[in-house]
């Protein structure tokens, strides 16, 4: 009986040691508002763009440590030319609660269709912002 309660012992703790080796990444960190829009302070809020418009994703980062990470990544989902979700871009900052700004430009005009970016915390999809080039 001793033997069966050493090994019993002996599993619980492996367990419990394991558990707090394991590295958990929770946060309380989340968007309080995300949009896009045609300026860095979202004063021009926009689904819709020309092509010749530099695209904002503006977003307002709130209950987020100073080490949390926010990646922005940017489709061309139905666009003309392109394969269907191409991924054009990705941009990510390190930051703690505050309002992001991330820009996507282009040196010759973007072509029309539908677009998206993908907004990430900690490498988990927290929120897609779609919008068209008309």
């Amino acid at each position: 009986m001793n033997m069966k309660k050493t090994q019993f012992g002996f599993v619980i703790s492996m367990l419990i040691l394991t558990v707090f080796a394991c590295s958990f990444n929770v946060t309380t960190a989340n968007f309080n508002s995300a949009q896009m829009a045609t300026d860095p302070q979202a004063e021009n809020p926009a689904t819709t763009f020309s092509p010749q418009d530099t695209f904002y994703a503006v977003i307002d980062l709130d209950n987020a440590p100073d080490d949390t990470n926010v990646r922005a990544e940017w489709y061309a989902v139905d666009v003309e030319g392109e394969d269907p979700n191409t991924k054009i871009d990705q941009a990510q900052l390190t930051t703690g609660s505050n309002q992001l700004h991330f820009k996507l430009e282009n040196t010759s005009p973007w072509p029309k269709g539908d677009y998206k970016v993908d907004l990430f915390i900690n490498d988990k999809l927290e929120q897609t912002l779609e919008f068209q080039v008309e």
